[in-house]
């Protein structure tokens, strides 16, 4: 590590442990990672074994990006299991579920 290398304005960084939690659902957590200027956000989603969305999850004002990075996310159609990255264009929706437990990342470009 350089001491003399400083951060450029602007960067900022988050520890999801020490990140607040916000139930969603019974076995569903939220831990909000960042948000930017305009709305766009990155979380952390912990999703117990055996929980589910109650209802459609639509994508609203715009798209959804996730990354599975533990267990096996299902979007009510298939399974995905870590490692797994998925794009969900603005207006479509899921319905997340899980019978493993999963840890997700996040990502709103657009609120």
């Amino acid at each position: 590590m350089h001491p003399e290398i400083l951060a450029q304005e602007g960067y900022t960084s988050a520890s999801v442990d020490e990140s607040p939690v916000r139930e969603l659902f019974p076995g569903i957590r939220l831990r909000p990672l960042w948000q930017g200027p305009t709305g766009e956000h990155a979380n952390v989603l912990v999703m117990e074994a055996g929980a589910s969305w109650p209802h459609r999850d639509v994508h609203e004002p715009g798209p959804e990006e996730v990354y599975v990075v533990a267990g096996t996310f299902n979007d009510g159609a298939r399974d995905y299991p870590a490692g797994t990255f998925l794009h969900a264009p603005a207006g479509s929706w899921h319905v997340p579920s899980t019978t493993t437990g999963c840890t997700l990342f996040l990502f709103y470009p657009a609120g």
